[in-house]
């Protein structure tokens, strides 16, 4: 594999990432906004992620030794909606309440999202690591022949 193939993975492994901090960050920011109808509440949003096909082998790499395409990247399929139920709050006197009281809040956590953020923080910074390891063991092999 060469370098540049190095860089285009973790590129495209920290390009990952930021859909995945930027829809985490819409999530807890929307945490706690209603609509006036349930249908119109935020939901949870997710990226959808996918292992990019080799292009010489045509397959996922098994082992080590089938991973060194020049394909292997992470690609966003998209941004997909969670399916789980709305979170009811008893809240009789809010103005969007239904006609049994309740108000649809999203269906976000905030305590699963703040560690998804975590997750994808730790992981952007290990990308950009690979990338800095990269560029110094370039920079030792090219002053070797000094």
């Amino acid at each position: 594999m060469s370098l540049m193939g190095v860089f285009d993975i973790a590129g495209s492994g920290m390009s990952a990432q930021s859909v995945r901090l930027n829809t985490t960050a819409s999530n807890i920011a929307n945490a706690e906004s209603v609509a006036e109808d349930a249908e119109k509440t935020y939901r949870a949003r997710y990226p959808v992620f996918a292992a990019q096909l080799d292009n010489a082998g045509g397959h996922l790499p098994l082992t080590a030794e089938e991973g060194t395409g020049e394909g292997d990247q992470v690609s966003v399929l998209g941004v997909v909606e969670s399916d789980k139920p709305l979170n009811l709050r008893y809240e009789p006197d809010h103005p969007y309440a239904d006609e049994n009281g309740y108000v649809a809040y999203p269906n976000v956590s905030v305590v699963e999202e703040m560690a998804n953020m975590i997750s994808a923080s730790r992981s952007f910074q290990l990308n950009v690591e690979v990338m800095n390891t990269v560029r110094t063991l370039s920079e030792r092999v090219l002053s070797m022949g000094q």
